[in-house]
């Protein structure tokens, strides 16, 4: 009796194995209208232009982010505005180009955006506070995808994650101290928000296409990046 109580509270081999299957071979939320392809900065067609210029120079070697952004950071500094404008004219051109097709992008670009977007919460709450890990990526992900367009939002994260656990303590210091600050920030905002004192004057903003679109990609960002920051 005890035998047959025990198999009938034991898992299923089976159920295990299909719950398995299905968990690994689920894919990702899909694509429910083609969405636009974000618009670059001046910076980021520099940094792009740099890479194809060390790829003719250097076809088979390998990048290194943290020493190839550092460079291009320290080359930038020291253009002239001239030697910048083609850059600022690629970018203008560029947003020309994404703004007219934005005008017929209809929605959120998954299922999951959307869902997100009908359990959104109090839109009066207060922004949360982001982690030291986050500031970086805020700073650096642009960067990244300048060097390597091709890469999807997971692959990004990946090179966030590793760039991040190289990077020098003194630079991390400086990320932390932002993160110590806007800590501090979200705890005096929520205090005013439990008491009624916060963003109950706010008027209700109406996005665009254009502001649910880059907010929705933000989330699923901070999403694969938070899977990264665990995993470290």
């Amino acid at each position: 009796m005890s035998r047959i109580r025990e198999e009938r509270h034991r898992p299923s081999r089976v159920s295990f194995t299909f719950k398995y299957f299905c968990h690994s071979n689920m894919p990702r939320a899909k694509l429910v209208d083609s969405k636009p392809r974000g618009r670059m900065s001046a910076y980021a067609f520099f940094v792009q232009s740099c890479r194809e210029e060390h790829k003719k120079k250097h076809p088979d070697e390998n990048v290194v982010f943290s020493e190839f952004s550092r460079k291009c950071a320290e080359r930038w500094k020291t253009m002239t505005d001239k030697e910048k404008k083609r850059f600022y004219d690629m970018a203008e051109k560029d947003k020309a180009r994404y703004d007219t097709e934005m005008l017929g992008y209809k929605g959120p670009r998954n299922a999951r955006a959307s869902r997100k977007r009908r359990n959104r919460k109090d839109p009066n709450a207060p922004k949360r506070a982001l982690s030291a890990f986050f500031w970086y990526c805020n700073d650096e992900r642009p960067k990244i995808r300048a060097i390597h367009p091709d890469l999807g939002v997971g692959e990004v994260a990946k090179q966030l994650g590793a760039a991040w656990n190289s990077t020098a303590p003194e630079i991390k210091a400086k990320y932390e101290a932002m993160a110590e600050d806007d800590k501090a920030r979200y705890k005096k905002e929520m205090s005013d928000f439990k008491e009624g004192n916060f963003g109950a004057k706010k008027p209700k903003i109406v996005e665009t296409p254009e502001e649910e679109e880059e907010e929705s990609e933000s989330e699923e960002e901070e999403e694969e990046e938070e899977e990264e920051e665990e995993e470290d």
